[in-house]
Formats: C-alpha cells, sequence, structure tokens
C-alpha cells in the first residue's frame, strides 16, 4: 500500500512500509495508488495543500468507468473545507480530473 507523504515529513508509513514523498504543487495524479489508498491520499494531499495556501487543487483519477471519481467526490463532499468541486476543464482532465476550491485556513481552526 502506498500512502502520499507531504514534504514536510509528515510520515505516515502504510501496512507494508512504503513512503511515497510527493511534492505538493496543487495537483496530484492517484493513478500511482492502490484505489483503497485513494481516501487517505487525498485527505492528506488537501491537509497539505491547504497548509501552504494553494487553494485550488487538481485531482487526477482518470476517466475509466468513474469509480475513483466517485470516491474521491465523496472524500470532498465529506470535508468542510472543500467550497465546491466539478470537473476539470477539457484542457486540464476534463472528467478525468476533478478541481476543488478549499477555504484557507483559519486562526481559530484546530490542527488536523
Amino acid at each position: 500500500m502506498r500512502r502520499a507523504i507531504v514534504q514536510k515529513k509528515r510520515e505516515t508509513r502504510s501496512g507494508d512500509g512504503v513512503v511515497v514523498v510527493m511534492p505538493i504543487t496543487g495537483t496530484i495524479d492517484l493513478h500511482a495508488f492502490a484505489p483503497r489508498d485513494i481516501p487517505a491520499v487525498v485527505q492528506d494531499y488537501i491537509d497539505a495543500c491547504r497548509e501552504r495556501g494553494m487553494l485550488t487543487v487538481r485531482l487526477i483519477h482518470g476517466r475509466g468507468k468513474g469509480a475513483q471519481r466517485a470516491v474521491v467526490r465523496r472524500v470532498l463532499a465529506s470535508r468542510d473545507d472543500v467550497l465546491a468541486y466539478d470537473d476539470a476543464p477539457p484542457g486540464l482532465g476534463g472528467w478525468g480530473s476533478t478541481i476543488a476550491r478549499l477555504h484557507a485556513i483559519r486562526d481559530d481552526e484546530p490542527e488536523r
């Protein structure tokens, strides 16, 4: 199992010990991760982007049958810090990517 690790060294190890350090750019390609890991990877990546003030995030899940898209959107819908999300424009992946707009971190917000 792979798990995205933010460059801030907030390390979380997967069950098999594989650690993946990913740059936080505002875009993540989820193809490299096992489907069972996608919810945790998306959660971690959104947290890392917000910590860096990146309030627009592109999550590349692919077109396929829409299963990963549904998982990504369930995670986004469950978060209070997500303002909105929708398919990316055609030049950024269309329905194979989701763009999420995030709330900025407030001073009174507890750490995750």
